[in-house]
């Protein structure tokens, strides 16, 4: 038996549908909604492209310099200290964090490469396309297929 995933006000037909349909109705729904969210993702990344304030890596990541550091720039194997504030693109505020410390290379991929572009001190916006972050699951408050904004200030580099 197909496992899915239901809708609470379709959940009767959840029931009785697997059955028939093999499964597929009950999931149409948050099929839609995740096929409509990465359209509206999609977009966001293309429009906040165009922007001449942000810069775009060869992965797409997006990001804008705020402030500029002086110090040192970090490696993909160095533990950094930073504040933080991760929002949706709706501005929808799902983390935040100050003074956290950690492995660069135990975070998501867009922080690994976005890191890497800041010198201590400094703060940058970044634009994290699904695929550089959560990716088609999501988790916890992340939908599937979204983009993140993460305001950053990369206070240290090393314990």
């Amino acid at each position: 038996m197909k496992k899915i995933k239901c809708n609470r006000f379709i959940l009767t037909l959840c029931i009785t549908l697997p059955l028939l349909a093999g499964a597929t109705q009950c999931s149409s729904r948050s099929s839609a909604d995740a096929e409509l969210n990465k359209r509206k993702n999609i977009e966001f990344l293309t429009e906040n492209g165009n922007r001449s304030e942000v810069h775009t890596t060869a992965s797409h990541l997006q990001y804008q310099v705020l402030a500029e550091g002086a110090g040192n720039t970090p490696t993909a194997t160095d533990f950094v200290t930073v504040n933080y504030t991760g929002s949706l693109i709706s501005g929808q505020v799902f983390d935040r964090g100050e003074a956290i410390g950690f492995p660069l290379n135990g975070v998501i991929p867009g922080w690994t490469e976005g890191l890497q572009l800041m010198k201590e001190g400094g703060k940058s916006r970044f634009f994290i396309p699904s695929d550089l972050a959560y990716g088609e699951k999501g988790i916890g408050p992340i939908p599937p297929d979204s983009a993140l904004i993460f305001d950053i200030e990369l206070l240290k580099i090393g314990r």
